[in-house]
């Protein structure tokens, strides 16, 4: 096959270089990398790559037998730094890797190509030449009205998931599901316990499988590893088909060291910093960006643009964002370099944040732009005209820290720590917040969730649903990892399929169960969502009853016939006759109750409806005397 090699074909336009160096351009995936086109009458693929410090570039594959002399790229004449070049004839699926020596010292790399759509399955490394334009969406219905599912008002609850050890295939050698296999059973499944989105750990192409996809090399490839780049867009098809929205890990903070990826890309520090202090990670043993350099920054919101306009995610979440932040993250003194006013903070990472919200909520106003960041950092989800970030939602790493504490306590302690149980609500309403029960609370010896519960078999898994009662009516849009669930006792293994075994067992059955009835009761009543990050959506009844580890709060939306009235007891002992304020005169009556025998509880509460009595209790004029379970949290609804 003739693959005769031509320079007279370019997909870069004057203004594309002008922006691409000012840091501007949004969707460089367009531009960069292979591309299938024509010249004159020939089919061919067009490559370019950035490398303004490289001697010589040439792209050596398949097709031309691994040898690097026979396609050198060439440099265009402006300041871009930009090397390309059109080869005839060459096929869908073919790899290849671009051949850089660099000018300084002579440095010679073979790398990945950092636009790539598609890579081979790791450990190999090579990109493939591939279209990812031929696949034919069928969720119109989903794209045009999504706005509705990720409003700020509408239920956000989460399931989060990684997508090699959800599910294997223990009769074929342990081996995990594909993109297609998982838009068979994972769909049905969400469907099953009412969970609104799904939010996959990064999926962006890694080599090492033990870094779960946070240390990345293919910022624009669909992981080889459960398929094509089709098959993936397949499965978040089948979600949005079932209105089931799709959130992606996505890793900007780091990169991984492997040489075939971005590091010392054309034998220079091109995508990080030089300086170890700013351009190596500690604690995570990966490469910085610099967020400094426009054209990185351009690479990086283009990374983000091309994942929501390609694969059509309804949101992002962008991993480790107070490593961003800070210079001095996970450093000691002396190890970090201040900026221009001799602070800790990053300005640098600050403008790359602000201008990638800007750049995807301008795209795209209705998904989700989330930041996993841990400190008290001000106005994460403000926009960015006033000084915020510019984020839509921010984890409550506060909330979650405190809630698991406190239920790690035996309830004969309780008493003693119930500030860690409602300091929340102090802050619940400076950013918009989102409660995650996530991964990284079940790795790394910290335990699993029931195992982080006190006492018997029967308390863990008490406690364990008044603390996922709890999660759902405190104000806040919520997450979970998979197997909190059915309560999975081992630490999340990535090599291994959850243990869906233990759904053999009534209390795992059970705990599924409620699980699956309180995310759809979190769904239907707009109280328990609809305000979750105004004010107008929360009062206290009692915040005070630390003797008897009792609290009581109420939940509002914009129509009071939806009110609802949690009261949670965790203490051990249960509580007759105990009197609670309610909003107005009445009957009110449980709609859940987390010590039902359908949940494997003791069945303690209250059948049939409650009258209120003009007996004033918690500063209210009405209030109703109920049994309270042994740690349980009821929901009441006025009827």
């Amino acid at each position: 096959m003739n693959n005769a090699i031509h320079y007279d074909v370019t997909r870069f336009s004057e203004y594309d270089i002008h922006l691409f160096l000012e840091g501007k351009h949004t969707r460089l995936y367009e531009k960069f990398g292979s591309h299938f086109m024509k010249r004159e009458d020939t089919e061919g693929v067009y490559f370019s790559v950035w490398a303004p410090n490289a001697k010589t570039v040439s792209v050596r594959g398949d097709f031309n037998s691994y040898d690097k002399t026979l396609h050198p790229l060439k440099k265009r004449v402006d300041n871009s730094g930009i090397w390309e070049c059109f080869v005839e004839n060459i096929e869908k699926g073919l790899t290849y890797k671009y051949h850089i020596v660099s000018k300084l010292h002579n440095i010679i790399h073979d790398k990945s190509d950092p636009f790539s759509f598609y890579s081979e399955i790791p450990p190999k490394s090579a990109s493939r030449i591939w279209d990812i334009n031929d696949y034919d969406w069928q969720d119109k219905t989903w794209m045009k009205e999504r706005h509705k599912y990720n409003a700020h008002d509408a239920p956000i609850n989460v399931y989060e998931v990684h997508l090699g050890s959800w599910r294997r295939k223990a009769d074929e050698d342990n081996r995990f599901l594909s993109y297609k296999e998982m838009a068979d059973e994972l769909v049905v499944y969400l469907k099953e316990m009412h969970y609104t989105h799904v939010e996959f750990m990064p999926f962006t192409e890694y080599p090492y499988f033990g870094s779960w996809g946070y240390q990345v090399v293919g910022y624009f490839a669909a992981t080889a590893r459960f398929g094509e780049p089709q098959d993936l867009m397949h499965l978040i098809d089948a979600l949005h088909q079932n209105e089931i929205g799709v959130i992606m890990d996505w890793v900007p903070s780091h990169f991984a060291v492997d040489m075939h990826g971005l590091i010392n890309f054309d034998g220079s520090a091109l995508y990080e910093h030089a300086d170890p202090r700013q351009g190596y990670h500690p604690e995570w043993g990966s490469i910085i960006f610099n967020y400094g350099r426009n054209e990185v920054r351009a690479f990086l919101i283009s990374s983000a643009m091309f994942w929501l306009e390609m694969y059509h995610l309804d949101g992002i979440r962008v991993d480790a964002v107070a490593s961003m932040l800070y210079l001095d993250y996970a450093r000691e003194d002396g190890e970090w370099i201040a900026n221009e006013h001799g602070g800790n903070e990053n300005l640098e990472a600050v403008h790359f944040l602000q201008e990638l919200n800007r750049a995807t909520y301008g795209a795209y106003a209705d998904i989700l732009m989330i930041a996993e960041e841990s400190t008290a950092w001000p106005m994460v989800t403000r926009p960015t005209d006033v000084g915020g970030l510019g984020f839509g939602f921010k984890w409550n790493m506060g909330w979650m820290h405190d809630s698991l504490k406190y239920f790690a306590y035996d309830p004969i302690h309780r008493q003693h720590h119930h500030k860690q149980l409602i300091f929340s609500m102090w802050y619940s309403y400076d950013e918009n917040f989102m409660l995650p029960l996530s991964h990284d609370e079940v790795v790394h010896i910290k335990g699993s969730l029931i195992n982080k519960m006190p006492g018997t078999i029967e308390d863990k898994f008490s406690n364990l649903r008044a603390l996922y009662a709890y999660m759902i009516a405190h104000p806040g849009k919520k997450l979970m990892f998979m197997g909190g669930e059915i309560a999975q006792f081992a630490e999340w293994n990535y090599k291994q399929s959850l243990d869906w075994n233990l759904l053999e067992y009534p209390l795992h059955k059970k705990l599924q169960g409620m699980v699956a009835d309180i995310n759809g009761l979190y769904k239907k009543h707009k109280a328990l969502h609809q305000y979750d990050n105004k004010r107008d959506g929360f009062e206290w009844v009692n915040d005070a009853d630390y003797q008897h580890n009792c609290i009581s709060f109420i939940r509002k939306s914009d129509n009071t016939d939806e009110t609802i009235l949690v009261v949670c007891n965790l203490s051990k002992k249960e509580l007759s006759h105990y009197r609670v304020g309610v909003p107005d005169d009445g009957r009110y009556e449980e709609i859940f109750n987390s010590q039902s025998h359908y949940y494997g509880g003791c069945n303690i509460g209250n059948t049939g409806p409650v009258s209120a009595k003009d007996i004033s209790v918690d500063g209210r004029r009405f209030s109703i005397s109920i049994t309270l379970p042994p740690v349980g949290v009821l929901f009441l609804k006025k009827v």
